[in-house]
Formats: structure tokens, sequence, C-alpha cells
């Protein structure tokens, strides 16, 4: 096990002037899970790719605990990674494809066998040790890939989107079975993924990046309550937190037909006429006068049982409509095309900056 470190780490692709990853700062503990999140593009896995040795660091440098691997090749570095497509052989059983790697290592055929049947067992995989990959389903290979990288016992495990492939519902219990691996063996995991609510329920710490820097590092719980900027705030929740830009009154900020109030501090942070308030869709509380709040015109209602969101338009400082969503009470729910009042829960609205996108308030 081990601790894991970019410091300023850059790639730099030929023929391009902007990084890939821009001088990526990350110090990732002994036996953390960290998972690297952000949209198609943002340099998430050209970091792990960097991190595996499948990539060159232009600058800056990559330890793995005390070693500075930034230039040594992939077989030197004491990492296992686990792939998106399985990378599995065909022709190969699953015990076969599990130990291969400790063949070649010249490891004995006893302790290959020892050691592929106690990660199979761990993996729920011992009846199909004898069975070739294409005998299985989805889930079943992405566990015999995570199996061939338990047995090699590595300082640290890379997962570029292993769960990719599978479909929804299988997608669920794999990342659940998955985090729990990782704590069970303890071994330092750098997890990449474009899907923020795996990233949520997964990861010890989070890492959002877009356009390759590094936007936020933080506990989940964190990361959701207290997002550094807009894109995170945009980006870390399902639905995503509403952004408005209201303009600025006194005692707080205009929302409709209420005056909300928010931090005086982040009001006097900026010089601009309007913040950006960001409320989750859990954080409005319906008004019981029609005066009150705002006015939402409900276009369409998710039912999901206990809750539903309702997904409607309101003018919100401004005469352009924009759209919002707020969650409901499952067994109250508005009518399509009706007006629903809502107003932002005191306490819980994120003020930013319109003009740089900084989080305003505490």
């Amino acid at each position: 096990m081990a601790t894991v470190s970019f410091d300023k780490a850059t790639r730099i692709y030929p023929g391009q002037e902007k990084p890939a990853v821009d001088a990526l700062d990350i110090e990732i503990e002994d036996g953390e899970f960290l998972v690297l999140v952000g949209p198609s593009g943002c340099g998430k896995s050209t970091s792990l790719r960097m991190l595996a040795g499948l990539e060159d660091v232009n600058a800056g440098a990559i330890r793995i605990g005390e070693r500075d691997v930034t230039h040594l090749p992939p077989k030197d570095r004491d990492i296992a990674m686990v792939f998106q497509n399985y990378a599995l052989y065909p022709h190969m059983t699953v015990a076969d494809n599990m130990g291969f790697a400790l063949k070649i290592a010249g490891v004995p055929k006893a302790e290959i066998r020892q050691k592929v049947e106690e990660a199979a067992k761990i993996l729920d995989l011992t009846e199909y040790l004898d069975r070739k990959p294409k005998a299985l389903s989805g889930g079943q290979r992405q566990r015999v890939a995570m199996g061939r990288a338990i047995v090699r016992e590595p300082q640290v495990f890379l997962m570029d989107e292993p769960l990719s492939n599978l479909d929804a519902k299988l997608r669920v219990s794999t990342r659940t079975q998955i985090a729990s691996l990782q704590r069970r063996l303890g071994i330092t995991t750098v997890y990449v993924t474009h899907d923020q609510v795996e990233a949520m329920t997964m990861g010890d710490r989070v890492a959002v990046l877009k356009d390759g820097l590094l936007q936020q590092i933080d506990t989940p719980r964190n990361m959701y309550d207290r997002p550094a900027n807009l894109f995170v705030a945009g980006f870390i929740g399902s639905p995503a937190m509403n952004l408005v830009e209201v303009p600025i009154a006194d005692g707080g900020v205009k929302f409709g037909n209420s005056v909300v109030p928010v931090d005086r501090d982040a009001l006097s942070a900026t010089t601009d006429k309007t913040v950006t308030v960001g409320v989750r869709p859990e954080h409005f509380d319906v008004a019981t006068d029609s005066d009150q709040g705002l006015a939402i015109t409900v276009n369409v209602v998710e039912e999901l049982g206990a809750d539903a969101y309702v997904y409607g338009t309101a003018k919100v400082g401004g005469d352009d409509a924009k759209d919002l969503v707020v969650r409901v009470n499952g067994r109250d729910v508005p009518e399509k095309g009706s007006t629903l009042n809502v107003v932002p829960r005191s306490g819980e609205t994120h003020v930013f900056s319109t003009s740089t996108g900084e989080r305003l308030s505490d």
C-alpha cells in the first residue's frame, strides 16, 4: 500500500498548445479511494494514464509512496489497472486470465492457484474458474478483470470507467461491491468516471476536473454542501442544482416576489449588480400564499414514489423564463400546466459571483 502524489503534473499532447492536464496537484492518502470525475475531455483519464505510465508527463512529477515514478515504465510502478472493456484473453479460462500476470512474472503454479482461488472467493467467481470469458455475463467479466488486479497485490489500483459497459441495475450492485471490496483490501485506489452519482457514492474523496484543471477536491458531503464554484455546483447533484442570476436587494436577493435573505458578507464581496444563487431541488418550500415567492409553471412531473420532481419554468429577476427543478412530496403532486409558488429555504442557498463563478457564501 502507498500514498500517491500528483505534483503539478502536466500533460500536453504533441501538436497541442493547451494542456490536457494542467499542473494537477493531488495528495492521495494510503488506502484512500479517490474518484476523478468530470465531463468528457476534462483530463480525468489522461491523469490516470499518467499515473499508470501510459502517458508522458511533460512537467511536474508523480510519486507512489516515496518513489518518483514520473519516468518509470508501467511494469515498474507496482500498479494494477482495470479497464472499461475488461481486456480479457478470450482463449483462456477465468483462472488463467486472473493468474496470467503472475505466470509471466515466474510465480510457482501452486502459489498462482492459491491466489486465484482466494480472489475468486472474494469476488464470488469460484464456480466460473474453468469457464471462458464468452460464457460469462458483463458483470462477471468485470469481476474477472478485478480479480486479475487483486491477485497481483499491487500498491495502487487504477480503474478507468469500469462500470460503463454494464446495464443500470448491474452498475448499482457492482459499484457497491467495488467500494466494499476496496475497503476490505485497503489498497489505495484511483477511480475515473463521468458519472457524478457513482463518484458521490463510492469515493472517500472526489476530485472534479474541467478542461484539465482541478476545480475542487473534497469529501462527497462537503462537495455537495459547499461547491467551490458554479461548475461544481451544476455538476455535482442529481437533479442538478438550480442556478439563477438575481438582482441584489436590501437584506438579500430578489427572488420573484420575495426578498430572500443571504449571507451579507457574500454580497459585500462582489461589485456586481447581480449574483448567481444556487438552490438544490430539495431546498425549495412550497408557499402557502400564491403572492409569495416564485411562481413556477409546471411542465413535467417525475413521480418516484416517496418524492416527485417538478420541472417547470419561472421568471426570476428578469424577463427571461428560467428552467427550474423542485422536489415535492410524492403524495401531493401538482398538475401539469398548473402554477406552483416556491420559496428557497432559509440558510440553504449558495451564492456565487456572476462574473467569476467563484463561491461567495460561507
